[in-house]
């Protein structure tokens, strides 16, 4: 049996497996430019938010409704678990520190509500903003107005699986078809009008013609004139008429809209104002949102899944807007007040999956995405305060923790030669191999899921060195045993050794790695990192001893040196302490196990 087991084992092609796993982590942070870790908020500083909540009535929230408000946060700043930020309560303030300066992005997503609204448009009206944008982009021979900046995102929320046939490009979509239905005064291509008149009629005619516009025209023309009013609320309707859309300041973002009544706001680029119906979907009926490039082109757009009761909603609302006439064949969604997208509803969409699309590129859908997976906040919040923090602890503990770490590396690396001698060459090599692994996982693993090395993590890197030692001494004595008994070769006993050893080391490492999940799961902040590093450093251990520890000792057992049982081999028999008078314990073999 130890000959077939032998005869089976190839600790060639295993090593260099190991190496193209080496070779790829290598790789990567070649190609992403990362070469060295990221460092958390204790050891490089970072941005500091308070966030304040802010209620209708001015009451103080409840305590439930603020905790859940602490989970979202904590969810979004630190969706993966890892990257070391902290969300904390204080009082009915929340603050959030986010490891690294300039964290802009992280900070507009925990303030924002992202509560998601989807209302069908009752009235819309393009802004100055939009006519002068149009006015600018060079005229084309039709009296449409053209594609530009402004219009070229024309937005649509479709079914996932749209035929070509469908698509918002096979009808007039979005801001360039309204534009015309929703301009009482006279607009640019109105000349093309006047020119068709001239055509019938006389010079006399035309000359009579051409005072008619000012006359027709007065400064009293009510503005919302062309505007089918039916189903609005007056008050609104006057939001509507005042709303300027044009300044920035004004266009309501972050504005906390109530989703049980109508709404007035503003297109995110200001280019169109709107009159929405009450919201019949929210943010709290999506399912899961990811971001992707829509099927056969190379838009970027957000998915969205429903639970049952938003789908059943949804259904009703684009079935709704599909069989209304323009401008309420459209379904607007509004993110914090402000229409990010209001498309034309070109089939109702049952089954509850839609994508919403709008000149998105892969970061803004990305941020929309992850703005609506983590949920709705269930208050406002507003900014009280943006700090950037100095690191506390400094690189005088980092070099500290790492100074440490190494302490430990040559303590036990020392522990090994004296030991297993020639076998302690075995165990010191393991080492390295677990320390470029690891190295360059944190690289990867801070480049790509925003892991950020703080010192919980360093100490659960640095209780690592032991679990790893721990795992091939295991295997050393295994090998040992089976030696001590005098009936195998050495290559015999490093294969059978290795059936009973790793039986041994994968229970051991089992139990650690269930520890860190657990801890993990139930813990936060510094805690959580430790069990990170240690759950992964236990991985990177079984990845050790598997693809290097035991082929490699394969390969040291086919070395007469070893085999032969050399003084500083550290198999000889004194070292094992077996009397033997022949001399010649555990090399003593029948003809099938030679």
């Amino acid at each position: 049996m130890a000959r077939s087991t032998s005869s089976h084992s190839k600790p060639g092609r295993t090593l260099l497996l190991l190496l193209a796993l080496i070779l790829a982590l290598g790789g990567t942070m070649f190609l992403q430019k990362a070469f060295t870790p990221k460092l958390g908020l204790d050891l490089a500083g970072g941005t500091t938010v308070t966030l304040s909540p802010v209620t209708q009535n001015g009451a103080a929230p409840p305590e439930e409704i603020l905790d859940r408000a602490v989970n979202i946060i904590r969810d979004r700043v630190n969706g993966t678990g890892i990257s070391d930020a902290e969300v904390a309560k204080s009082g009915d303030n929340i603050i959030i520190s986010i490891p690294g300066v300039g964290q802009s992005e992280a900070i507009q997503l925990v303030a924002t509500t992202a509560e998601l609204r989807f209302r069908q448009v009752l009235a819309m009206e393009m802004t100055q903003l939009a006519q002068e944008q149009l006015a600018t982009n060079a005229p084309t021979p039709s009296g449409s107005p053209p594609a530009s900046p402004s219009t070229s995102s024309s937005p649509a929320v479709q079914p996932p699986s749209t035929s070509p046939s469908a698509q918002p490009s096979a009808s007039p979509t979005g801001k360039a078809l309204s534009s015309a239905l929703t301009s009482p005064t006279p607009a640019p291509s109105a000349t093309d009008t006047q020119k068709q008149g001239d055509n019938k009629n006389d010079n006399k005619g035309d000359k009579k013609a051409t005072p008619t516009p000012s006359a027709t025209a007065p400064p009293e023309q009510d503005p919302n004139a062309g505007i089918n009013t039916e189903g609005i609320d007056p008050a609104v309707l006057k939001q509507f008429t005042a709303l300027d859309c044009t300044d920035p300041k004004k266009r309501g973002q972050g504005v906390q809209d109530d989703p049980n009544k109508q709404y007035a706001g503003c297109e995110s680029d200001g280019t169109f104002k709107y009159v929405l119906d009450v919201a019949k979907v929210v943010g709290t009926d999506i399912d899961t949102a990811t971001s992707g490039v829509q099927q056969g082109s190379t838009e970027w757009v957000v998915q969205l899944d429903f639970k049952s009761k938003g789908a059943a909603e949804w259904s009703k609302l684009t079935s709704a807007a599909y069989n209304s006439q323009e401008p309420r064949n459209k379904v607007a969604v509004v993110l914090d007040g402000v229409v990010i997208t209001a498309p034309n509803i070109i089939s109702p969409i049952p089954g509850g999956r839609a994508e919403i699309t709008g000149g998105f590129n892969q970061q803004t859908s990305t941020d929309l995405a992850e703005q609506l997976k983590y949920g709705a906040l269930p208050l406002k919040f507003e900014r009280s305060s943006i700090e950037t923090v100095s690191s506390t602890l400094g690189q005088d503990q980092l070099e500290g923790g790492l100074i440490s770490g190494i302490i430990g590396l040559v303590l036990v690396v020392v522990y090994s030669m004296l030991y297993y001698r020639g076998l302690g060459i075995v165990a010191v090599l393991s080492l390295v191999v677990a320390s470029i692994l690891t190295y360059t996982a944190v690289v990867v693993l801070g480049q790509n899921a925003g892991f950020r090395l703080s010192l919980p993590h360093i100490i659960g890197l640095v209780v690592s060195i032991g679990i790893t030692a721990d795992s091939f001494i295991v295997y050393f004595e295994r090998i040992r045993d089976e030696m001590k008994e005098g009936r195998r070769s050495l290559r015999a006993a490093v294969e059978v050794a290795w059936v009973r050893a790793r039986r041994t080391i994968l229970i051991a490492d089992a139990v650690m790695f269930i520890a860190a999940v657990v801890l993990y799961a139930l813990a936060v902040g510094g805690v959580a990192g430790f069990a990170f590093a240690m759950g992964l450093t236990t991985l990177i251990d079984i990845v050790v001893v598997f693809m290097f520890t035991k082929p490699f000792i394969a390969l040291l057992a086919r070395w007469k040196f070893f085999a032969k049982g050399h003084p500083l081999s550290g198999l000889d028999a004194e070292r094992m302490s077996v009397a033997d008078s022949g001399g010649s314990t555990g090399r003593k073999t029948t003809p099938q196990e030679a």
